[in-house]
């Protein structure tokens, strides 16, 4: 690993003002007071636009939450832990610990491009079902 360190924002960003604004560079009639008015985007956009009620996808309580939570910057950052680490120096590969939806948030701005593959521990059912004695 190397030993630059780079400038970075602070904060991921907000992907959905991003969003919001190349709306309004594409289409600045649909934005009015800083909100898309999604039925003139809809009329605008016509045939293009997939009307239909249902449609096959996966759904669950709390989707809206969840990509609302996706789409929140935050300010978390990665701390590389030397000491613990095996020869640092030569390695190609890192551990990441920590809340797998905050560490993907600074992942991918930053490192875009540079990663090859992510493993991600799936959490265990601890919780839920007692331990059984043996």
């Amino acid at each position: 690993m190397s030993d630059t360190i780079n400038q970075v924002p602070s904060t991921t960003p907000d992907f959905t003002t991003e969003a919001a604004n190349k709306l309004a560079q594409l289409f600045p009639e649909v934005v009015a007071d800083g909100k898309v008015d999604i039925d003139k985007l809809k009329i605008i956009l016509g045939v293009d636009v997939d009307d239909a009620r249902e449609r096959f996808g996966l759904t669950w309580p709390g989707k809206a939450q969840a990509i609302r939570a996706a789409q929140t910057p935050t300010t978390a950052t990665l701390m590389p832990d030397k000491e613990n680490s095996v020869d640092w120096d030569a390695t190609q590969n890192v551990f990441i610990e920590g809340d797998n939806l905050e560490v993907l948030k600074v992942l991918q701005k930053h490192y875009y491009g540079q990663i090859k593959m992510i493993y991600i521990e799936p959490k265990t059912s601890d919780l839920i079902r007692p331990a059984v004695a043996a």
